[in-house]
């Protein structure tokens, strides 16, 4: 992968495909691997650019480095500057919806999708105030790795194999990956997305939100007030899905992204060579006819 030194710290990145540039952000405590699936779709007619967050993944875990997600949007900036990018679509997943949701408020976002995402004033989640809270003596290897499985098997209702519970795990291994992910826990601060519905309710950017109808982490509540505010909205609910819909269902979430973007960010007709690919669906709100 790629690497660009940020001003907090060197990030890693994927740069696949050719197009319009839509950025897939991660949340905690997961990477750029959330996307593997996601990735080879859009890929097909946009440049995708698939950071691991600073702090994340096979980027830099600085020990004094702001990993809030005011910090992290301004990192993915200095990115998509340093590759030239200035109008983008940003999708996101938990936190990484956090930071789209800024960046879009920011300017330069032409669409947004956010799957399961942190929103307003509802986050951080219980359980990670608890990892916050916890004192030196739990910043062990075995600590962090009982959390993260208890984390990864309750946001996947379909299960994770092995080799992919690893790649989760891998970034946070040993005393020093420890140490890593109690900075990342802590730098999810819940600021910056509480009071901003006004600001919110004025973003004309046309917005996709997926949702796992079985979401313990960030509920369906969350979605269907975003579904409120954003004018331009369009939610949608997967059913038997978790919170890692990446997981759960990642053949859907290909589909819907790939041809929400086509229709509201790439503008390509129905049906342009891409036989096997997204199909059209049609997005309303909740409880439209």
């Amino acid at each position: 992968m790629p690497t660009f030194r940020t001003s907090g710290g060197t990030i890693s990145f994927l740069d696949e495909g050719d197009g319009p540039p839509v950025v897939l952000l991660h949340g905690f405590p997961t990477s750029s691997f959330l996307w593997r699936e996601i990735v080879p779709v859009l890929a097909a007619r946009m440049r995708v650019i698939v950071p691991d967050l600073l702090g994340y993944g096979g980027s830099d875990q600085p020990a004094d480095a702001a990993l809030s997600i005011r910090a992290q949007a301004g990192y993915v900036r200095e990115l998509l500057g340093s590759l030239q990018i200035r109008e983008l679509a940003a999708v996101g997943h938990d936190i990484g919806g956090g930071v789209a949701q800024l960046m879009a408020l920011e300017g330069g976002v032409r669409a947004l999708v956010l799957v399961d995402s942190v929103a307003f004033d509802t986050w951080p989640i219980e359980g990670v105030r608890m990892i916050q809270d916890a004192g030196r003596e739990q910043e062990t290897p075995d600590f962090v790795r009982d959390v993260l499985t208890v984390a990864l098997d309750l946001g996947s209702a379909r299960g994770l194999g092995d080799d992919v519970r690893r790649r989760y795990l891998a970034p946070f291994d040993g005393d020093e990956g420890a140490r890593a992910f109690f900075r990342a826990a802590r730098g999810i601060d819940g600021r910056g997305l509480a009071g901003r519905e006004e600001d919110l309710a004025r973003l004309e950017v046309p917005t996709l939100l997926v949702w796992g109808e079985d979401d313990p982490f960030v509920p369906v509540e969350v979605a269907d007030r975003l579904a409120e505010v954003l004018p331009r909205a369009a939610e949608v609910l997967l059913p038997g899905c978790s919170h890692l819909v990446t997981e759960d269902a990642p053949d859907a979430l290909a589909q819907l992204v790939a041809e929400f973007l086509r229709a509201r960010y790439v503008g390509l007709p129905h049906g342009h060579d891409h036989t096997g690919g997204p199909v059209p669906i049609q997005l309303h709100r909740r409880g439209s006819a």
